[in-house]
């Protein structure tokens, strides 16, 4: 072990991204392992390197509870140690080297989840597509791939990287072209605004292969959102387009008023009036009769769109069909309405006929009342001309007024 060794480490350490203390680790550990291969398990060693010079020293673990605490004891080199032990170590070595650099690339990986990365194709069939990252080869299941996209071999292609599964192979990168979030990687690539975060993509709703909407803001009030995205002649669109392989992109300013961005969600079609409930979370959107195939969109592809990028359910009627849907409602209201007034009607005759009937009853009562009253009062007649207020006695016309008696027993004579 010389100064070569050091030197080949150190290349290794470039080239795979291993640290040198890791190597010099593994390659201790590798060389115990091949010593107790050869002359016994049962022999308690220790093997170091050194950083500089890389010469090999051997001890001999005398006592002890630990290596840390154990004394130590220098013993020579077997002669044929070096012979024996080369491929052993060799073989061992380069599986640490293996695991160390497979960690190393999931990790590098793991932390690229997100992230869209150019690829160079090196294998297709029905299954699956194999692509190639540089570092890594990564895999393009047929569920990620664009509908009626073909892959040729030493294509360029653009992928977002979704998941790394960690195998006895190494990594394995899981890629796709149908994320939502390759969309908004390629805005940020190809619109500066973005990236410098002036303008804001505020939501991606797509289906790949046929047409996709984003909604983008500005923090800033003199720069047109949509016009940023779009560009010069639509060039900055242009390219994420083509990059997708022709996918339609429609992008529509974001507001925090339901009414406004649900009505831009469904452009290009022109629209009405748009009515909210927050409730239920739905909006009822009505468009002009011509204008509904459009707002829909070819296999509902425009108003599925619009509800995913607005998270809502949204119910679009033409102007037709909810005029008469409101003419409804209003007979059915009118025809409740006349049947409570009818209702009403009756209720009230009733009453009337009722209150007749006891004012009738009450007066009949009052009058008798009023006769007995009088036949109970005093006939006598007081000097002033009014009639005594007094009661008369029963059986008798008078009160006990002995003046008043007197003119009953005059009327008997």
């Amino acid at each position: 072990m010389k100064y070569d060794l050091i030197e080949a480490l150190k290349q290794i350490e470039r080239e795979r991204g291993i640290s040198l203390e890791n190597l010099l680790e593994a390659l201790e550990s590798a060389l115990v392992s091949a010593y107790k291969k050869k002359y016994g398990p049962d022999k308690n060693i220790k093997i170091e390197v050194d950083k500089v010079t890389g010469n090999l020293r051997m001890f001999k673990l005398i006592e002890g509870e630990d290596i840390e605490s154990s004394e130590k004891e220098i013993v020579s080199t077997p002669s044929d140690f070096g012979r024996i032990a080369a491929q052993t170590v060799k073989q061992i070595l380069q599986q640490k080297i293996r695991e160390a650099s497979r960690e190393i690339m999931y990790k590098e990986f793991k932390d690229m989840i997100g992230e869209v990365m150019t690829g160079i194709i090196r294998q297709t069939d029905q299954r699956f597509t194999l692509v190639d990252l540089g570092r890594a080869e990564a895999l393009l299941p047929q569920g990620e791939q664009i509908p009626r996209e073909h892959y040729r071999l030493s294509d360029r292609i653009k992928c977002y990287i979704v998941n790394v599964k960690k195998t006895s192979r190494g990594p394995q990168v899981i890629v796709s072209r149908t994320h939502p979030g390759l969309i908004r990687r390629l805005f940020e690539l190809e619109v500066p605004e973005i990236s410098d975060g002036i303008v804001e993509i505020n939501n991606v709703a797509r289906e790949p292969g046929y047409r996709s909407k984003i909604s983008v803001s500005s923090n800033n009030k003199s720069i047109d959102p949509v016009g940023a995205c779009v560009g010069q002649r639509g060039s900055r669109v242009k390219m994420v387009v083509g990059e997708l392989g022709g996918e339609r992109v429609d992008i529509i300013k974001y507001s925090n008023d339901m009414a406004e961005y649900v009505r831009n969600a469904l452009s290009p079609s022109k629209v009405s009036d748009v009515f909210i409930n927050k409730e239920e979370k739905k909006a009822y959107v009505i468009v002009p009769d011509d204008q509904v195939s459009l707002a829909i969109g070819k296999d509902g592809h425009n108003a599925r769109l619009a509800a995913k990028l607005t998270n809502w359910k949204i119910d679009i009627k033409s102007e037709s069909m909810w005029a008469e849907e409101k003419l409804k409602e209003l007979e059915k209201k009118k025809g409740k309405k006349e049947k409570i007034k009818e209702e009403k009607g009756i209720k009230r005759r009733v009453k009337v006929v009722d209150k007749k009937k006891a004012k009738v009853v009450s007066k009949k009562g009052v009058k008798k009342k009023v006769k007995e009253k009088k036949a109970k009062r005093c006939k006598a007649k007081l000097t002033n001309g009014t009639r005594c207020t007094y009661a008369s006695k029963t059986g008798s016309d008078y009160c006990g007024l002995p003046a008043h008696k007197k003119l009953e027993t005059k009327k008997e004579k």
